[in-house]
């Protein structure tokens, strides 16, 4: 067995130094392992020039491009470009969960769904934006963050709209709703649902589970994005800010509804009086002006079932 002890520095500093201690039983593997220190990736696509450092990650990537799928289920016949992929999916049929969370006893099918999870247990967020700072407990997180300063959105248009995407997750998700498909379905109420991540969050409504915690006031959320806009509460920070102003928000749909002011913008219409407003907050407010004209109305007639209170919905 080979062992490659090597220091290397972090971030750049050469006084922060780690050590590597990862042992293998091929020179092939020593060498292929070296270049994730060495920041090496030999391998370019021809299609969109990313780089990879082992050959075969970038022979997966580029089923990204063909759209080939080599590996198929035989239980249900859906392909995957990837084998480790096809395994974990047949876990769907089988049942199997291997792997068990030591903090909370839930169990997962999927590994990296599992280390993960673990996370949010230990708050580690190992993944350092070297633009701005922020960190992310996944790295798939951290890359598409980067896409915010690059401008970079590397997969295909949706050939129905012509969109264009930063994850190819996201272009999946997006294409069925021109396809109207929707492969989730809740166990409890038969909801369907397009996007497997609505999904998890929806079966929370009837299990009650909120495995995001607060570090701060202990409050519980059922998903992570509420939890981490919660968060900024407590630190302050505004990661969103107005290229117009330099205003920041600490929401990014709080600056989407803040640069309306910039273009004038007013995409929500009062049905009653065609009245525009810039955010759906003033149009409820606005819309209460109505419906304490109709309750008015109603007691002056004496008969408040004869009006059309379903015009307004609050």
């Amino acid at each position: 067995i080979l062992e490659y002890v090597r220091m290397h520095t972090l971030q750049g500093n050469p006084e922060v130094r780690v050590k590597c201690e990862q042992k293998f039983n091929r020179n092939s593997d020593l060498i292929h392992h070296q270049r994730i220190h060495k920041g090496e990736k030999p391998y370019e696509c021809p299609e969109c020039e990313r780089t990879f450092s082992w050959s075969s990650h970038l022979i997966r990537h580029r089923r990204v491009h063909t759209g080939e799928k080599p590996y198929k289920c035989p239980e249900c016949g859906k392909t995957f470009s990837r084998i480790s992929t096809l395994i974990t999916h047949q876990r769907i049929h089988t049942g199997e969960k291997p792997y068990e969370c030591p903090k909370c006893d839930k169990r997962f099918s999927d590994h990296s769904v599992f280390s993960r999870h673990l996370r949010i247990h230990t708050g580690e967020k190992p993944y350092e934006c070297p633009e701005c700072g922020k960190t992310f407990n996944q790295r798939s997180n951290l890359t598409t963050h980067q896409r915010i300063h690059t401008g970079e959105k590397p997969y295909r248009y949706c050939p129905e709209c012509g969109k264009t995407f930063s994850r190819m997750s996201t272009v999946f998700t997006h294409q069925r709703i021109h396809t109207g498909e929707k492969p989730y379905e809740c166990p409890e109420c038969e909801k369907r649902f397009s996007d497997q991540s609505a999904f998890y969050r929806h079966l929370r409504i009837h299990t009650g589970e909120k495995p995001y915690e607060c570090p701060e006031c202990e409050k519980r959320f059922t998903d992570q994005s509420t939890f981490s806009k919660h968060l900024r509460i407590h630190t302050g920070e505004k990661p969103y800010e107005c290229p117009e102003c330099g205003k920041t928000f600490n929401q990014r749909s709080s600056l989407i509804t803040h640069q309306r002011s910039h273009t004038g913008e007013k995409p929500y219409r009062c049905a009653e009086c065609g009245k525009r407003y810039s955010s759906n907050t003033s149009l409820v407010q606005h819309q209460r002006v109505h419906v304490g004209r109709e309750i008015e109305a109603g007691s002056e007639n004496g008969n408040e079932d004869d009006r059309e209170s379903g015009k307004l919905v609050l």
